[in-house]
């Protein structure tokens, strides 16, 4: 896997979307963003997945080392996801478009 800080790890320590203290902040082939936030208005932790243009979802936690296996899993599934993005040339691939929606519906559920 790819995974990167994203920023350069600029956004480290700053305020997340859900109100709590960005922990992680690591971006996959600049196609997918995962967010663990600490300290958050809704629960103790926060894990915020993203595939640019398919999916934006937030998963609540409630202790560190759940936490932190969590974000360990879902990094793979969502580079498993970015990886079945059809290509540009591929935009038109209907069969390949609807694998992606099904492997975003079983993150979903995967990680509620």
């Amino acid at each position: 896997m790819s995974w990167s800080a994203y920023d350069e790890g600029g956004t480290l320590g700053m305020t997340g979307r859900e109100g709590g203290v960005i922990q992680v902040d690591d971006e996959y082939t600049g196609a997918a963003r995962i967010v663990l936030e600490e300290g958050c208005l809704r629960a103790p932790f926060a894990i915020t997945s993203a595939v640019y243009g398919y999916l934006l979802h937030t998963r609540f936690v409630a202790d560190d080392e759940t936490a932190q296996y969590a974000l360990d899993e879902m990094k793979t599934a969502l580079a498993d996801i970015v990886d079945a993005v059809p290509i540009h040339d591929d935009a038109d691939d209907v069969q390949a478009i609807e694998t992606v929606q099904t492997m975003i519906e079983a993150f979903t559920r995967r990680f509620p």
